[in-house]
């Protein structure tokens, strides 16, 4: 006679029971809390593709102005080391003038992501991850995607493996501090892997 030994589920196990609390909060996020996510995320306003071409081109500009200006002087009484000197200063200024407009030309004034302060962001963490709505976009993530949790006297950051950062303003809950100490010490309990940081700062009362 044979036996057929069943097989465990291969699905994930969640965090919490199936009967735990789940906590939400919405608020629509300001342009400032953009600029201040943007800030906190990105290592540069300054894009790759501005820098190579900026390196490119520097050298390009530098190298024309120095055989413009050996062409000018060339007719004059300069002797060859005044004609070398001169458009070697020029050529190096030229290069380093078009360097700085160029990068300046490139800087990022906004921050890119204007499309999520047409709509209300809707946050529930449930017993298996966090379940993020924003018009008609709904967004699940699971806990073991939760990188880090930053907290600051003005809002909290989390970021996640494979997904955009979220930053979620304390202004959200109002006055209710029993609710943000929840809404942070659920973040604090799904944290697996990733880290914990409370940034230097008192919250506001």
């Amino acid at each position: 006679m044979w036996f057929v030994a069943a097989m465990p589920s291969l699905a994930a196990t969640p965090l919490y029971s199936a009967d735990a609390e789940t906590i939400s909060i919405s608020g629509a996020p300001s342009d400032r809390d953009m600029k201040r996510l943007v800030s906190q995320t990105r290592s540069s306003n300054i894009g790759p593709t501005a820098l190579y071409y900026a390196g490119v081109t520097a050298p390009v500009i530098s190298a024309g102005t120095a055989f413009v200006t050996r062409e000018m002087l060339a007719s004059t009484a300069f002797t060859d080391y005044w004609i070398l000197l001169t458009s070697s200063l020029l050529a190096a200024m030229a290069g380093i003038s078009w360097y700085l407009i160029f990068m300046r030309w490139s800087y990022r004034h906004n921050h890119g992501r204007a499309a999520e302060l047409d709509s209300e962001t809707a946050i529930d963490l449930t017993p298996t991850g966090l379940h993020i709505r924003r018009g008609d976009v709904e967004t699940r993530i699971a806990w073991r995607a939760l990188r880090s949790v930053r907290e600051s006297r003005r809002d909290t950051l989390i970021t996640f493996r494979g997904a955009d950062p979220l930053l979620v303003p304390d202004k959200w809950f109002g006055r209710d501090k029993q609710a943000a100490q929840a809404f942070r010490a659920r973040l604090r309990e799904g944290l697996h892997d990733g880290e914990e940081e409370t940034i230097a700062g008192t919250r506001r009362k």
